[in-house]
């Protein structure tokens, strides 16, 4: 992820700036119906997309042209849709251009789709899956962050296989390469970050209850009064 600017054709960056701003467009309605019904989550949301900003920020090299890293995107998928991580996640990366010379402009719609919006939505579904199936709250933060963290790469994979397919084997070949190559990095820090993810949910459900139950992601135990 982070494919670095000018990379890709002209014409793939553009393909994947329009694929990708329908969706930022509809998370700001997301963002916006949010804020307004419970302003008392802004610091929520502030925290989410920190936390993303500062995983994403980690990078280590990887395939020629992109980089690994963590993403973040899990936890702010989970407290708030993937339709608000799609801005969240698309601003970080944004500010992640202009300030780190991480990834670049022309190919933030790709990124975007990579991380803010494909991940995201990938986190939010094995969310609720692995809650209907379990009950299991800490294993489903885990698996949603951990998987929208590698989901993130597969897609990232295709991008550069699409862009740049081999000339023996074309678009699958060159998908079986940029994919192998970022698994020897992004699968133990996928684990990295989905443990991570567990820590930082257990902090929130011990400092910010209140918060997480209007977002309807835990319920408070009722308090029994003692008759004296």
């Amino acid at each position: 992820m982070h494919i670095m600017e000018g990379y890709l054709p002209g014409s793939w960056a553009l393909f994947w700036w329009v694929v990708a701003l329908p969706f930022f467009a509809l998370g700001l309605r997301s963002l916006t119906r949010i804020t307004q019904a419970n302003p008392e989550l802004k610091l929520l949301l502030a925290l989410a997309g920190a936390f993303t900003f500062v995983l994403s920020a980690l990078k280590l090299p990887s395939v020629t042209g992109s980089c690994s890293h963590p993403t973040g995107t899990g936890l702010g998928a989970v407290l708030f849709g993937p339709l608000a991580m799609s801005v969240l996640g698309t601003l970080v990366l944004l500010f992640q251009a202009l300030l780190l010379a991480h990834g670049g402009l022309t190919t933030l719609g790709a990124n975007a789709f990579s991380m803010a919006i494909a991940g995201p939505f990938a986190a939010y579904w094995i969310y609720h899956l692995m809650m209907r199936l379990t009950g299991k709250q800490k294993i489903a933060i885990f698996l949603a962050a951990a998987l929208a963290d590698l989901l993130t790469y597969l897609i990232t994979s295709v991008q550069l296989a699409l862009a740049f397919p081999s000339p023996v084997g074309g678009f699958i070949a060159s998908f079986i390469k940029f994919a192998g190559i970022f698994a020897i990095t992004q699968v133990p820090l996928a684990i990295s970050e989905g443990l991570l993810t567990v820590l930082v949910w257990n902090w929130l459900q011990s400092y910010t209850p209140q918060e997480l139950e209007l977002l309807k992601l835990i319920k408070r135990e009722p308090q029994h009064n003692e008759s004296v």
